[in-house]
């Protein structure tokens, strides 16, 4: 193991246990709301990352996932008083099976591109309508999960969460699976005439994208009091993501993360002290992060180290004077 990845490590643990402490040590809610809003942004933008920035099948509809999924926690968890962890993951296997209903006649008919996200955009919309109507009252917790409402079980759950879906988009990432959603992302065609099933992979990241979208809605629906059934299914839950991710730097592990802590605090700064314009100001924020760092911070962060590097080289190797003469 080499030393980058043990300071790597090293720091990721470090990262986790202050995180872990968070809650025993800050006293104000607005900070550990602000960290839950931050954890389910991310695992948000990572689940989309797997299929919009690692696959190329950029969706404009995953407010879906998110949204089946935080119908069905909330359903089972609250309604049906089944325990908690078959509850998210019956939400995660929701979001799946209807990933698969759309996903195999799209990708059997090769809509890619701008169809393929306009496609989503659409059937979202549509379980955005058909939930208002079917569901339309708030969806408010039971007086005894009210009483006994305490936000820190909800900040651990939510972070072990976020651990687990970020685990699981890097260890898909690295595999021999991932490797060829990338392939796919290059160039479909080049990919099937060198033997990798572009159907296969654009599917099985399909079923990964929605599954961690589906957990994030039912993180979503296990930390909220409450909430109208169709505001999960709103579109800037399929927005959102897509932003954080291409802020952060789509296509990479770290991008959401960094994306979706970008996303929140400068949202909440703008909410908090530009009042109604702040979609304005954000929106060209976004555009300027888009035109002058394609690469996201990320990749902004990456090329600055890289130059530090050539320039560190170049100093340690030149000559002094005295050599020089």
């Amino acid at each position: 193991m080499t030393a980058k990845k043990i300071i790597s490590i090293a720091l990721l643990v470090a990262g986790v246990v202050a995180l872990a402490f968070i809650p025993t040590v800050v006293e104000s809610d607005s900070i550990i709301n602000l960290l839950i809003l931050i954890f389910i942004y991310t695992m948000l933008s990572s689940s989309w990352n797997i299929l919009g920035g690692y696959t190329g099948q950029v969706s404009l509809g995953h407010a879906a996932f998110f949204g089946l999924g935080a119908l069905a926690t909330r359903l089972l968890l609250y309604t049906e008083g089944f325990p908690l962890i078959p509850s998210l993951l019956a939400g995660g296997v929701v979001a799946v099976a209807f990933a698969m209903f759309i996903g195999i006649p799209a990708f059997r008919l090769r809509l890619r591109g701008d169809y393929f996200a306009i496609g989503t955009l659409a059937l979202a919309q549509i379980l955005y309508v058909t939930v208002g109507n079917l569901l339309p009252t708030i969806s408010s917790l039971p007086t005894q999960h009210i009483v006994t409402y305490q936000l820190a079980p909800r900040y651990y759950v939510i972070l072990a969460l976020l651990l687990f879906t970020v685990g699981v988009a890097y260890a898909l990432v690295n595999s021999r699976l991932g490797l060829g959603m990338m392939a796919v992302r290059e160039d479909e065609d080049a990919a099937e005439s060198l033997g990798v099933n572009a159907l296969k992979h654009k599917l099985l990241a399909l079923a990964f994208s929605a599954f961690l979208g589906g957990l994030a809605g039912g993180a979503f629906a296990y930390y909220h009091v409450s909430y109208y059934y169709n505001f999960p299914f709103t579109p800037p839950w399929s927005l959102d993501p897509v932003t954080m991710a291409y802020i952060g730097g789509v296509g990479t592990i770290v991008g959401p993360i960094v994306g979706a802590a970008f996303f929140v605090v400068i949202k909440e700064y703008l909410v908090l002290n530009v009042g109604e314009y702040h979609l304005i100001v954000f929106g060209v924020l976004f555009i300027l992060v888009v035109l002058f760092l394609p690469g996201g911070l990320v990749g902004a962060w990456e090329r600055v180290r890289q130059m530090l590097t050539r320039r560190s080289r170049r100093g340690k190797f030149r000559l002094s004077p005295q050599e020089e003469s």
